[in-house]
């Protein structure tokens, strides 16, 4: 596991609107592609996979937060399809600056929310907002490249448009696997090959491809929704 690696920090996890994302990041997407020289990669990351930083949440918020985004990421569909009681504990990997996080923490209102992130600007972000938003059941924690570090075990992880970020997924999905309640559960959403918005295609990973890696890891399809218009939605238990 020590050699899992997140390819890119949460700012990218493509938590924001189809359009207004890939005006803001045209230049990001461009360097990446083109394995831009200046930013560093380990040798595990391909070109497309070149690191980006992404401080100044509060910027980046506007982006990610947009409430266009809700016409197409469909969050309270998607929350209310994974039939959480509301004493559930849930963790959402990449959580930026809190679209779902937050909107878990507010449905939730008996159970508990951590939101992790590895860039320490969006931690901290998150941790104020639930402060002002008056949240004491969501809880904002840095998580390490190769460790979420979720802090107790939990109903539910979930992973908005990050799998296709993750290098080593079996490893790193044997560690979260350590980190679900009997009976938990992994929700995956991530972007279609054909969708007309997303990551660069070749960057993209097929649901097909997502469940043999995800069986590889010790988990098994539970259930699939098709409700989304750019992004398959599967969710994962631990194989028996």
């Amino acid at each position: 596991m020590s050699h899992t690696r997140l390819l890119r920090p949460t700012g990218y996890c493509m938590r924001c609107p189809q359009n207004i994302f890939f005006i803001s990041l045209s230049l990001i997407f461009a360097g990446a592609t083109a394995g831009e020289s200046a930013h560093a990669q380990s040798p595990a990351q391909s070109p497309a996979h070149a690191q980006h930083r992404f401080s100044g949440a509060e910027k980046w918020a506007k982006v990610f937060d947009d409430p266009e985004r809700d016409k197409w990421q469909k969050p309270h569909e998607v929350i209310a399809a994974l039939k959480l009681p509301p004493d559930a504990v849930v963790a959402d990997i990449c959580a930026g600056t809190g679209y779902f996080a937050v909107r878990f923490a507010h449905m939730l209102t008996q159970g508990q929310v951590f939101g992790i992130d590895i860039e320490p600007d969006m931690v901290k972000y998150l941790s104020e907002r639930a402060r002002q938003e008056k949240l004491p059941n969501l809880t904002a924690i840095r998580g390490a490249a190769d460790d979420a570090r979720i802090p107790s075990p939990v109903d539910l992880i979930i992973l908005v448009d990050v799998y296709h970020h993750v290098d080593k997924p079996a490893d790193y999905f044997r560690k979260l696997r350590l980190s679900l309640k009997p009976g938990g559960r992994v929700a995956i959403i991530d972007f279609r090959l054909d969708a007309p918005a997303g990551p660069p295609k070749n960057a993209r990973i097929a649901p097909a491809r997502v469940q043999a890696e995800m069986l590889n890891a010790g988990f098994v399809l539970d259930a699939g929704h098709a409700f989304l218009p750019n992004q398959y939605f599967l969710i994962f238990k631990p194989a028996a």
